[in-house]
């Protein structure tokens, strides 16, 4: 028999994992949140900027209610080309204002702009960038002129804490090997292979060197979190699988796999030209500091409330498994309807 201890913070893990699930039920349409609408100003030169806009879809023919608000003086010197395409909608045009944009504010308008994310990208002449994450309600920047690489490095940290913390299908991927990893050590070692692993990839893809369709990933992402959440059943039923006798292999081949989705989300930002390997090397330090952020809080949780006199009904055990496995699958299916 388990001591009173660990039957607690195996009790303890179980109801957060519960709980996370149904928290993740409520965004079941849309499984990696950090989708959010995009802005870029490409300077042209003199007082010339070309604009896009990219805006989440909903369906074949209507988009998310978000424009752009340019300062005063600010004219279309060329008239808007809208398209669908894939899940988004985008506009291009061209705009000038005398003096240029330095130092004036851009905001973001429209019903949808207090709810969703929008990043902002600003191409300098000299080949620097500029890189807003404006949170809804708060869709407003103003644009700098040039800065050091310290800026960059920044502002591309807290993306990768951002998508990391945001994106529900990968910290459910983590959350699902938490419920069966076991140990301070065994962790340790499975969550540095998954780093290692989508650190090798996130590099190749961002960098060029592997190109892959951004929508299989995303539907193979998902059948990785039902195959460990089914691991957790096998170990349940008695008969533990492969990710609990090797969690690092699952961990790093899994790991592999998602380290394409960090691609395809730093895609959509994209890399400043004179800074691409500070970017990205930020960008990934930033996803292991959220990740390491949730998997210590989860951690922590379960110790302090080893003390609690908490104890779960036994078929409590199969709630998370199945909930998360549940999820994981309605993305799969959905994803592989999108291809």
């Amino acid at each position: 028999m388990k001591p009173l201890a660990g039957r607690r913070k195996r009790g303890v893990l179980l109801a957060l994992a519960s709980l996370a699930a149904a928290l993740m039920a409520s965004s079941i349409a849309s499984a990696d949140v950090f989708r959010p609408a995009y802005l870029e100003l490409r300077e042209l030169g003199g007082e010339s900027y070309e604009v896009l806009l990219r805006v989440p879809a909903q369906g074949d023919d209507a988009r998310l209610s978000i424009d752009v608000r340019f300062p005063d003086g600010t004219v279309d010197v060329e008239p808007r080309r809208g398209q669908f395409l894939a899940d988004s909608h985008t506009q291009r045009w061209r705009i000038e204002r005398p003096g240029g944009l330095v130092g004036t504010s851009i905001e973001i308008v429209g019903r949808a702009a207090g709810v969703t994310d929008v990043l902002a990208r600003v191409e300098r002449l000299d080949g620097t960038s500029q890189v807003e994450s404006l949170p809804p309600g708060r869709a407003v920047f103003v644009v700098e002129p040039p800065l050091g690489i310290g800026r960059t490095a920044v502002t591309y940290l807290v993306l990768g804490v951002q998508h990391i913390l945001g994106g529900i299908d990968h910290l459910l991927f983590v959350l699902s090997l938490l419920l069966i990893v076991r140990g301070f050590k065994r962790i340790a070692v499975t969550i540095t292979a998954f780093t290692l692993a989508h650190s090798i990839t996130l590099a190749a893809a961002t960098l060029g060197f592997v190109h892959v369709p951004g929508p299989p990933v995303e539907a193979a992402i998902a059948l990785s979190i039902v195959f460990v959440a089914a691991e957790v059943v096998r170990g349940l039923r008695g008969a533990p699988g492969l990710t609990a006798r090797a969690p690092w292999l699952v961990a790093f081949t899994f790991g592999l796999l998602h380290g394409f989705g960090f691609a395809g989300a730093l895609a959509q930002v994209g890399l400043p030209q004179k800074a691409i390997p500070i970017a990205l090397f930020t960008f990934n330090v930033g996803v292991e500091v959220g990740q390491l952020l949730f998997v210590t809080a989860v951690v922590a949780v379960v110790a302090l409330s080893a003390r609690l006199p908490t104890r779960l009904p036994r078929w409590s055990a199969w709630v998370p498994p199945y909930a998360i496995g549940t999820i994981a699958m309605f993305w799969v299916a959905e994803r592989v309807a999108a291809f």
